[in-house]
């Protein structure tokens, strides 16, 4: 099947990321169930998740050079409406979530309110076929060819994109925070060695760039799953955690007796075959037209420059990034100036702990802002 869609990479999956994912996130009572809250459809982010808690927020649009009209939001000052006086700092989110990850929570518990109080200039972005980018210069969402990317184009384009644009409108380096595949997406870019002349540092929260160990059952079963059918019918037509084939998918995992979907979240990552590579062509003729070689090239961890800041946060409790995993990438890292890089673990920490934990200020983002200071 010619479409290669965000999923198809690698061969890796989408997961659900459920209760045990998630030891320290609220979960919000709706008629004796559970959920997430939800953003309007309909409403800009500002709108809808930003002016609503009394903050200033400015709705910006930047395109990337293959056509993709992505949403990013600014919030340039904090409730007490003084200028920021710190650098900015981007922040992206993961896979089938969009830039509402950074806001779902209370202002006192929410990354983005809580670096633009502490005199950080925020920019939050929205990869291409999220709720809130889903324009392109000549395609419509409808249209197969709109879907026609993978994880590796997100890497190439959208962040490229994205930091240029904060760059080119603050003038000055930024910070970037990542979470799930906003980790991907910048290994990929960081051991190619871009962006570097924009970037002041990388945070990245439950860093996906192995995942040879993963123990979730339910993220096999997806694996399991979606790989036997060929992603076919996952649909290409929409790409929100609250479509038709986010449901489909959701309720066909919940039907295998091994997984608890009590608390399931709508909260989703990838899963790869523990390596991290280009998009695979699925053949050798095409994998060699395209990289000269007949499998695709891997991004090499140890390409990062020693001496660019990195703070990595993990924890115990992360079933999609795995400890051992996280070992592997620190092993290649190994060469890394001991001042430049952070790795900061948290014994009980979930994979969605990290952007939804009702406690994340105190454990991850007080020392995440001190590593940006220092940097």
């Amino acid at each position: 099947m010619p479409r290669r869609f965000l999923m198809s990479t690698l061969e890796h999956i989408i997961v659900m990321v459920t209760s045990d994912l998630a030891a320290r996130t609220i979960m919000f009572p709706i008629n004796g169930g559970r959920r997430v809250l939800s953003i309007r459809d309909g409403d800009g982010l500002c709108e809808s998740m930003v002016e609503t808690v009394g903050y200033q927020c400015e709705e910006h649009t930047v395109t990337t050079d293959d056509g993709y009209i992505l949403s990013m939001q600014r919030i340039p000052v904090g409730q007490s409406g003084n200028a920021a006086d710190k650098p900015p700092v981007l922040l992206q989110h993961g896979l089938f979530m969009d830039g509402g990850t950074w806001l779902l929570n209370p202002p006192d518990q929410s990354l983005a309110f809580i670096l633009a109080d502490n005199g950080y200039d925020v920019w939050i972005a929205n990869t291409r076929g999220t709720n809130y980018s889903l324009g392109h210069t000549s395609l419509s969402p409808t249209d197969s060819a709109y879907w026609e990317w993978s994880w590796d184009e997100l890497s190439s384009y959208d962040l490229p994109a994205s930091v240029q644009y904060v760059y080119n409108q603050t003038g000055q380096q930024l910070h970037y925070v990542g979470h799930s595949l906003g980790t991907l997406i910048a290994f990929a870019a960081l051991s190619q060695q871009r962006l570097l002349n924009m970037l002041r540092s990388t945070a990245l929260l439950s860093p996906i760039a192995y995942l040879g160990q993963i123990t979730s059952p339910i993220a096999r079963d997806a694996s399991n799953l979606l790989i036997a059918n060929d992603l076919y019918w996952l649909g290409i037509h929409e790409f929100s955690p609250r479509g038709k084939v986010v449901v489909a998918l959701l309720e066909a995992l919940c039907k295998m007796p091994t997984n608890d979907c009590s608390d399931l979240m709508s909260s989703f990552t990838v899963v790869s075959k523990g390596t991290l590579a280009m998009y695979d062509y699925g053949n050798e003729d095409d994998n060699m037209n395209h990289y000269g070689q007949s499998s695709p090239p891997n991004y090499d961890m140890t390409s990062i420059p020693n001496n660019f800041p990195l703070f990595l946060s993990y924890g115990g409790a992360d079933m999609l990034s795995d400890v051992n995993d996280v070992k592997v990438l620190l092993e290649n890292l190994q060469d890394h100036d001991s001042d430049k890089l952070v790795a900061h673990y948290v014994d009980d920490y979930a994979h969605a702990d990290f952007v939804f934990g009702v406690n994340a200020k105190q454990i991850v983002y007080s020392p995440l802002m001190t590593f940006f200071d220092r940097n």
